[in-house]
């Protein structure tokens, strides 16, 4: 017998050192080659580390939220054979894991005694029944969320008993077999609690909150709001749809805005651009890369629409359900995660009326969409029943001057209210 040891691989492009997000396996697993060993966090992307080989783990070189060089000792394989590492420089074999940094808020409650001054207690509570905050999200596939709709299960009572407290089909098997159905809970939400949790922001969380707090002292934000109605264009997409949704696909408005955008920044140039601050330099780019703001399990991902003008509504449509779902299964490449030159986000059904997204630098302007709500207005002296909806954008005023993105808006406005001209050359 002989030990295998996996370094931390050199994920490219300069970069020196990643986080370790989550072990998939523990000390005293069998594993195979191929088979996912842990998930280390870039600036951009969540990468996978397999094994090359088959053998029993017996060491793990480090703990999730560990920031670890490229090189490191990353896990130590006992395998058949003579291994990759002489006898006398193996790395002594643990009879445990190492000590766990603080846990996910889905794996451990920490319950707080009655005295001020007293220390946080981590209990694991056994069994598939959990009791989280209405506003939390845990963390589930779709598919999975689909199956506890359709069986009338709240996520937030089950346990997931996945990595980093993932929700998995089986535990809502348990949770339906232990019986726990959401009447008998109802009492318990109205319980006296003094519960905390302590929930540590590292992996995809800590990289979203760097780049906003980053962006938010850096870049000179301002929001513009014009309210646009979308009737024509949802018109012109339900006709789309409903005689070429069966060969080409289903368009949703996203194609559209994305459309709107690149016609619009053919006169606003200086809006798809990118500003080095630290060099003084921007640059204006004649290719528009749209960056689609996408929420996951694991946190808000930006994928690429690269070549946004060359492409038509279809073409788009496609490449933004494929992007959207690679981020929402954490399979989005780290090309497929940069690049970008210009972000529109969305909210969908939940968008509200006014919202200010934060800036994706180094760009200098991100289009939000609101929700299309109808609403009576005066057209031509007559009240009428239209589709409204808002675009809540904002802009670096470094970069940008606000009558610029005051025009630039309402050009977008022009066109998804004549959608015929989002075509006319």
């Amino acid at each position: 017998m002989g030990t295998h040891v996996i370094k931390m691989p050199d994920i490219g492009e300069g970069i020196a050192e990643v986080e370790l997000s989550v072990w998939h396996v523990k000390v005293g697993d069998m594993v195979v080659e191929d088979q996912v060993l842990a998930d280390v966090m870039t600036d951009k992307a969540m990468v996978d580390i397999p094994s090359p080989v088959h053998g029993k783990v017996i060491s793990l070189g480090g703990v999730p939220g560990e920031v670890m060089a490229v090189g490191s000792i990353l896990i130590s394989i006992e395998v058949e054979g003579a291994g990759n590492v002489k006898e006398s420089s193996q790395p002594a074999a643990v009879a445990e894991a190492p000590k766990p940094a603080p846990v996910a808020a889905a794996k451990v409650e920490a319950v707080v005694e009655s005295k001020p001054a007293a220390p946080v207690r981590p209990v694991v509570p056994q069994g598939p029944l959990v009791a989280r905050d209405a506003d939390e999200r845990p963390l589930a596939s779709p598919a999975v969320r689909k199956h506890a709709l359709d069986a009338g299960i709240q996520l937030r009572l089950v346990r997931g008993t996945g990595p980093a407290g993932r929700i998995l089909h089986e535990d809502l098997d348990a949770y339906l077999a232990q019986g726990q159905s959401n009447a008998s809970t109802a009492v318990a939400a109205y319980a006296e609690r003094n519960d905390e949790q302590q929930i540590p922001v590292i992996g995809m969380r800590r990289k979203i909150a760097q780049r906003m707090q980053d962006a938010t002292q850096r870049a000179a934000h301002f929001s513009y709001v014009e309210e646009i109605d979308v009737t024509a264009v949802e018109e012109l997409r339900a006709h789309l749809n409903e005689k070429h949704g069966a060969t080409r696909g289903k368009l949703t408005l996203l194609p559209f805005l994305v459309r709107a955008m690149v016609v619009a920044l053919r006169d606003f140039p200086q809006i798809n651009a990118r500003y080095d601050d630290e060099a003084q330099v921007i640059t204006r780019l004649g290719a528009v890369h749209v960056g689609v703001a996408t929420q996951s399990d694991i946190g808000l991902m930006v994928p690429v629409v690269r070549h946004a003008e060359a492409r038509s509504l279809w073409d788009s449509a496609a490449e933004i359900s494929r992007l959207a779902t690679a981020a929402r299964n954490g399979k989005a490449s780290r090309d497929e995660l940069s690049g970008s030159t210009i972000t529109l986000t969305s909210l969908g059904a939940l968008g509200g009326i006014v919202s200010t997204p934060v800036l994706n630098l180094p760009e200098v302007a991100i289009v939000g969409v609101n929700k299309i709500v109808e609403r009576p207005m005066v057209i031509k002296g007559q009240i009428v029943i239209r589709k409204m909806m808002n675009l809540s954008s904002s802009f670096d005023h470094r970069v940008v001057d606000g009558m610029d993105a005051a025009q630039f808006i309402q050009a977008i406005r022009g066109l998804l209210e004549q959608p015929a001209t989002l075509f006319v050359e």
